[in-house]
Order: C-alpha cells, then sequence, then structure tokens
C-alpha cells in the first residue's frame, strides 16, 4: 500500500500529516489527490469517514503553496461550500491542521453568529474561504466579499446541500465565478439530481467511486428492537447503564424530541448535551466541545445538525427514532467505526416505523438483526387474538425460524418480537387489526426532508 510521500506533496505538507498521525491515505485520498493535483475537475462519491476532507484540501493547499500571488483584498482563492455550520468548522480545521506551515490564510462564515467579525476577516483577502451558502451570499449582497477571483470551488456534500434546498444559492453562486477554474464536488450518494449539477459545473470531469454509492460500513455491527414509541426513552437510558456504550451518538427526528430525549436521559442521571437547529451557534458549539472532550457522554442530535459531525472514539450510534429518508441512516451510523476502528449501530424501531425499516434495507441491500440478549419489557403491537393463532415455543439463544440470531426474548411479558417484514411471531397476544387499520397508522411524513430537523 503507498503512503503519502508517493502522492506528490510537499515536506511541510507530509510533516503536517505526520504530526496529525497520518501515514496511510484512504482509497478516495489515493485516487483523487493526484487528480486534484493535475488540475482535472473531481467528482467523488464517498460517504462519511473516508477522508475525502483532506482529499481536496492537501492538493488545495499544494495549489495554493505553489501560486506565489497572495489573496487580493474582499476576496478568497479557494471556495469551499459546506451545508452545515459544524462541517464548516471542521473543514476550516483541516485545513489549518494540514496548511500550518504554510504561509496560507483560512476563513470560515456561516450564520448564526455575527457577520461584522467576518466581514472583518475578509477585508483584508484570505487563501481560502469555507462556507454555508446563505452567509456568503450575505456577505456578497453587502458588498464584503468578491468570488472574482477563486481559482478553485469545492462542492462537499453536494447531495446534503441540495436536501436542505440549496439548489437556487448555489446558482446565484457559481455564477459570479471566474469560468476559468477548477471545481471539486463530492456527494455519498449520486442520485439524478447530483449527476445534472455535475454535468452544469464541472469540466470534463474525473469521477472517483471508492464505495457502491448509500452501502453501510461494514464494520459497524448492525441491530433493531421493536419497541413502543412511549417506551423508547426508557429503554435507552436502560441500555446506557451498559457500561459497554461509551461515548453515545443518538439521533431523533425532530427538535423537539432531541430536547426531550434529553431532559429523560439527565433526569436518570446520564451526563448528556444536544444539538439540533434551535440551538444557537455557541450553544451547538458548546455541546459539540462537551461531547468531544467526555464532558458529555451521550449527544442527542437531529440529522441537519449533526452532518459532518466528526468525533473520535464514537462507540456507538443509536436510532432512537428511524429516518424516513433511508440514505439518513447511511450517514447516521457512519459517525462510529471511522478510521478503521469498530462500531456498533442500534435501531429502535415501533410499529410505526417498520415501513422505514424495509426501506432502509431495501437500500442496503441487508437485512438488521434483532438485537440479541435485551430483556426488556415493551408493549406488543397489534396481532391476532390468541385464540385465533397457535402459540410460539419460547425460543432461547440461537438461530431462529428466518436465520437470526437472538436471546430468549419470547417469554418476556410484552416483547415486540418479529422480522422486519411485519410478521407477528412470538408477540404478546393483542386486538385484533384489519390492514386498513394498520396501515393508517404508518407515518404521514413525506419521503422528502422533513421540514421539523
Amino acid at each position: 500500500m503507498t503512503d503519502f510521500h508517493h502522492l506528490g506533496l510537499s515536506a511541510p505538507v507530509l510533516s503536517a500529516l505526520a504530526a496529525e498521525g497520518y501515514t496511510i491515505p484512504t482509497p478516495i485520498q489515493d485516487q483523487a489527490i493526484p487528480l486534484v493535483l493535475a488540475g482535472r475537475d473531481v467528482c467523488g462519491i464517498a460517504q462519511t469517514g473516508t477522508g475525502k476532507t483532506a482529499a481536496f484540501a492537501l492538493p488545495i493547499l499544494e495549489r495554493l503553496r505553489a501560486s506565489p500571488r497572495g489573496p487580493l483584498a474582499g476576496a478568497c482563492r479557494a471556495l469551499v461550500l459546506s451545508p452545515t455550520r459544524e462541517l464548516a468548522s471542521q473543514i476550516a480545521d483541516s485545513f489549518r491542521a494540514y496548511g500550518k506551515s504554510l504561509p496560507l490564510s483560512t476563513a470560515v462564515v456561516f450564520g448564526g453568529v455575527s457577520i461584522g467579525q467576518q466581514r472583518r476577516q475578509l477585508m483584508r483577502g484570505v487563501d481560502i474561504l469555507v462556507a454555508t451558502p446563505g452567509r456568503l451570499l450575505d456577505l456578497i449582497d453587502n458588498g464584503w466579499l468578491s468570488l472574482s477571483r477563486v481559482e478553485v470551488l469545492v462542492l462537499d456534500e453536494a447531495d446534503r446541500m441540495l436536501d436542505l434546498g440549496f439548489v437556487h444559492a448555489l446558482r446565484r453562486i457559481v455564477k459570479l465565478l471566474p469560468q476559468q477554474r477548477q471545481t471539486l464536488l463530492f456527494s455519498a450518494t449520486m442520485p439524478k439530481a447530483i449527476a445534472t449539477l455535475a454535468d452544469q459545473y464541472l469540466t470534463d470531469p474525473v469521477r472517483v467511486a471508492v464505495t457502491p454509492a448509500a452501502t453501510t460500513v461494514d464494520l459497524i455491527e448492525q441491530s433493531v428492537v421493536f419497541v413502543d414509541p412511549e417506551r423508547k426513552r426508557e429503554l435507552l437510558a436502560k441500555m446506557l447503564r451498559d457500561p459497554a456504550f461509551g461515548r453515545v451518538l443518538v439521533f431523533t427526528r425532530t427538535k423537539h424530541g432531541a430536547d426531550r430525549v434529553a431532559r429523560h436521559l439527565d433526569n436518570s442521571g446520564v451526563a448528556v448535551a444536544a444539538i439540533h437547529g434551535n440551538k444557537s451557534q455557541p450553544q451547538r458549539e458548546r455541546a459539540l466541545a462537551a461531547f468531544r472532550a467526555g464532558e458529555a457522554r451521550v449527544l442527542v442530535a437531529t440529522d441537519i445538525a449533526a452532518r459532518g459531525i466528526d468525533v473520535d472514539g464514537v462507540s456507538h450510534v443509536v436510532n432512537f427514532e428511524l429516518p424516513n429518508v433511508p440514505e439518513d441512516y447511511v450517514h447516521r451510523i457512519g459517525r462510529t467505526a471511522r478510521a478503521g476502528a469498530t462500531g456498533v449501530a442500534v435501531a429502535f424501531c415501533s410499529n410505526e416505523e417498520r415501513p422505514y425499516l424495509r426501506d432502509i434495507e431495501k437500500l442496503t441491500r441487508r437485512s438488521i438483526p434483532l438485537m440479541p440478549g435485551l430483556a426488556f419489557d415493551t408493549r406488543p403491537d397489534p396481532a391476532p387474538r390468541q385464540q385465533d393463532r397457535p402459540v410460539a415455543p419460547a425460543r432461547t439463544l440461537g438461530t431462529d425460524t428466518d436465520g437470526r440470531r437472538g436471546a430468549k426474548v419470547a417469554s418476556l411479558p410484552g416483547f415486540v418480537r418479529g422480522g422486519n417484514d411485519g410478521g407477528n411471531r412470538d408477540r404478546k397476544p393483542g386486538p385484533t387489526t384489519s390492514f386498513r387499520a394498520r396501515r393508517a397508522k404508518r407515518p404521514s411524513t413525506p419521503r422528502g426532508r422533513a421540514a421539523v430537523l
């Protein structure tokens, strides 16, 4: 396997990488860095945790270092667009770490903080600007920033930017850029909308795909627990008493749901922080810092707020609520098992969320097994009356009828046990429910991005 010395990087950059503990490039870095150094436009398909930030940051630093001219006042030489504040801050930190021995300046701008301080950063010009689209346009519209000198444009997490409705902002921004530029696009998935975006903004691009689109990380041990919604918070608190749950990231679908989970855990004596769109930027930064430092053992987050969070040592990801967009499940669980480590992902699934589970399994092309060894009393889901079906015998640890492995859970009163196809084996008797009534209970949340995140 090659190392960074064979990628054409300069001694200052190699020294910075060594100081960060990086010696072997990841597949996306190994393939993309030589192409970017050669000046090619690149369309990179890579999931979170694959090292794609360094795949564009390192060659950009090399390109700017090789050019003697510095930035002009109120302008930047390289522009990196990010969908969220957290990811923008993380990208800027990476540029600073890799380029600490280079005479290059880096700035980051996003909403939720004073625009005046960001304006002052840009007055003298910067080499590298990392920005969210909304705040970038605010600075441009006020005449405080010009994009006429941009040499390299990076669209990072392009699929998420489209999900968040930034397509019109992107069109405005691209019109203000020089036609002669290098453009790099990175996305976790390659839907038709991203392919169209690449055709519009990239010139003769080279496509680099290091993994099949939207597949899960093999190093993550995944499992599912079927549980009534009203019992999820109690189950989570019970799980977190296990010391094996070290640093835990918990995902909810809504901002208010995140607050409710955080309050319940706090009342249960768990050190917890929450991060979502209703939090101010300083609050979000404090929560993330506490999680990184280990002061908060658990971080409860929504999908948008957590996009781009890169915290080492996340042992478990808990999907407290399954996402209604299956690709988001892939992004969520990718927060663990980073940089070659192993990780665990647990999904809480209510009866109403079973359609979401089936969509996830269809997308990832694998069946998520039941969580073994769980002893927790949950409510039953609708099932035929006892006299309408035979009683299934309790099964002990081993392989059940559909090949899954699980603990002796059938004997637990009220445990919702069943395959992901909605079968009714090993469940506590419940009232007869018609197919139409069960179907009416399914969530009405649209398949697109939920507005409540």
